[in-house]
């Protein structure tokens, strides 16, 4: 005689294999017969997100951008630009009358003063400040053209204005472009410290804004300016126009010098002053 049969048991959903379930395990046997790109069904991979890495938190002798690419050369950062702008464009630099050349931009670079971002076309990135220079007449001062070290001239039109450091304030900022391309002019003095010389920032003048254009200096490169701009009075100046010359990028540090040394300098700024509601805001 045969043995009893058990009895039966309650079907339970432990005991079911949902067809989610069954679908991701038929997945994974396939990816591991057909592994790498040739699995039949891959899995959806996360969209690739670029994160800005400023130079300034770099060390000068290795620049890089969003994926890390050393820019010890000028050469090196020309080779890394040809594919992402228009040739023509390129081809003007330092060519074309008012431009600047790759080893411009290397020392920018170097310098902190500008970051890039690795996308076609690259993206130049500059923190700027603005001084409206004002006098008792409420005039502003503008300097109207600067004269290039290849003898070429630019038209400029616009206030006061200087690429920022690494890690320097708006204010800082201010003394040091009014000692660089004024100083030898001013009357008085104007010192090192914020709190010396011949230079008042107005209280309350301080405004910020980020401009998006295409760069005059380099054709074809797109531009994000962060302005940061003040109101200063500066003691001593002219009354009419004036002519004030500079030593461009005299104070890089010397294993840079030969490239300076290529690059497109300002040798003089020209000077007027012009009445404050004439100036758009």
């Amino acid at each position: 005689m045969s043995p009893p049969l058990p009895p039966l048991q309650p079907i339970t959903s432990r005991h079911i294999t949902t067809l989610p379930e069954l679908f991701l395990t038929a997945l994974s046997i396939c990816c591991f017969l057909f592994p790498s790109k040739s699995c039949p069904f891959p899995f959806p991979s996360r969209p690739r997100r670029f994160l800005k890495i400023s130079t300034m938190s770099l060390p000068p002798h290795i620049l890089k951008t969003h994926h890390s690419h050393s820019f010890t050369t000028p050469q090196s950062l020309s080779e890394w630009l040809k594919p992402r702008l228009s040739s023509d464009s390129f081809a003007s630099w330092g060519v074309k009358p008012g431009t600047k050349n790759v080893h411009n931009l290397w020392l920018e670079l170097a310098e902190g003063e500008t970051s890039i971002d690795d996308s076609i076309p690259p993206v130049r990135t500059v923190q700027v400040v603005t001084v409206r220079v004002i006098d008792k007449h409420n005039r502003v001062l503008i300097e109207t053209r600067q004269e290039l070290s290849d003898g070429s001239s630019r038209d400029r039109n616009r206030p006061l204005s200087e690429k920022m450091k690494p890690d320097e304030t708006p204010e800082s900022a201010v003394y040091r472009a009014v000692r660089e391309e004024l100083g030898q002019i001013i009357k008085g003095s104007v010192g090192d410290s914020e709190n010396e010389g011949a230079v008042r920032i107005v209280p309350g003048s301080y405004q910020k804004k980020v401009e998006e254009r295409n760069s005059a200096s380099y054709p074809g490169l797109p531009a994000c300016y962060v302005l940061h701009s003040v109101d200063a009075v500066v003691e001593g100046l002219p009354e009419g126009e004036f002519c004030t010359e500079e030593e461009e990028y005299r104070d890089c540090e010397e294993n840079w010098r030969a490239m300076a040394g290529e690059a497109v300098s300002v040798k003089k700024h020209y000077w007027e002053w012009v009445s404050a509601d004439s100036i758009k805001s």
